[in-house]
């Protein structure tokens, strides 16, 4: 009930994106970003994802950060998250200066929907070695959610975190976050798991992404999230139910492209040639699918 409710609140609010065959877009979610310590699991994919989004932005993607892009439940103060991972925001800093990158927030970085932190935190930063403060995501508004539409059929994509409805995560946030700053941040580090996230829990995974086809189910509208950290592509015949996955899996990061009106599931992962030398790759391993077999309108 309250995933029906939150997830239709997200849509009536959304701000609406338009896009055609020539657009491009590569969603991600679930970075983590942190700082750099040890329960920083974003750490080890930071190259892979460095790589990525250089790829994208040299090929003209605008980047959709789909929520929990940092982990600001973990670590209460943004500026070392910053510091830890300076070369990603460089890349992000010119995707926003390009007009090309979308925030969404989710649970873990929910403090995005206040304006006034958003202010002093993500619009400039302390340069040390200049010893003077520098423009960062100067004036950027994250969102809660966005709607895509297509400027030649009118085909909408809602665009959220995902976290929307879950007792723990969304309505009860200030809790969970109370937990996993003092609590699990230190013991998931040795096998302990979280029993609020989804990611952790599969049934709570489970019941989440059931709740998702009901809402696709009622309103007709295809759907894009992350929060479960389980990439996700629909069979034929089944709803468009979208998971960008996550970027903190030990196997590498997925994401998904919309390109020529077409959609698909990638994965960037480390591999090794026959000659022993690795290299990072970039795969499709769902699709690609033209979007408008998953317009629901006419189905």
């Amino acid at each position: 009930m309250f995933t029906n409710q939150r997830l239709t609140e997200a849509y009536l609010k959304a701000p609406i994106k338009h896009f055609d065959r020539n657009s491009k877009f590569i969603f991600f979610s679930d970075m983590h970003r942190g700082d750099d310590s040890i329960s920083d699991e974003f750490t080890r994919n930071q190259t892979l994802m460095l790589c990525a989004l250089r790829y994208y932005y040299d090929r003209g993607y605008t980047y959709i950060e789909v929520g929990d892009g940092d982990e600001l439940w973990e670590y209460k103060h943004f500026k070392y998250i910053r510091a830890a991972h300076t070369d990603i925001f460089t890349v992000l800093k010119a995707f926003f200066d390009d007009h090309r990158f979308i925030m969404l927030y989710g649970n873990h970085n929910i403090f995005l929907k206040d304006h006034n932190y958003v202010a002093k935190h993500y619009y400039h930063f302390y340069d040390q070695y200049k010893d003077k403060i520098m423009p960062l995501l100067d004036h950027i508004e994250p969102l809660e959610s966005l709607i895509l539409m297509h400027r030649q059929t009118g085909q909408k994509i809602l665009v959220v975190h995902g976290h929307q409805g879950d007792l723990f995560n969304d309505h009860l946030w200030p809790v969970s976050m109370f937990f996993l700053r003092y609590l699990w941040r230190f013991i998931h580090v040795v096998g302990f798991k979280n029993p609020s996230s989804p990611a952790r829990n599969y049934h709570k995974r489970h019941k989440v992404e059931k709740q998702y086809n009901k809402w696709i189910q009622k309103y007709k509208i295809m759907l894009i999230c992350g929060h479960t950290h389980r990439s996700k592509f629909p069979k034929k015949g089944h709803l468009p139910y979208f998971n960008t996955g996550c970027c903190i899996h030990s196997k590498g990061l997925t994401g998904i492209e919309i390109i020529n009106d077409e959609i698909m599931t990638i994965q960037w992962r480390m591999l090794a040639d026959q000659n022993g030398f690795v290299k990072i790759k970039r795969q499709v391993i769902r699709g690609p699918e033209p979007i408008f077999h998953f317009d629901l309108r006419h189905i």
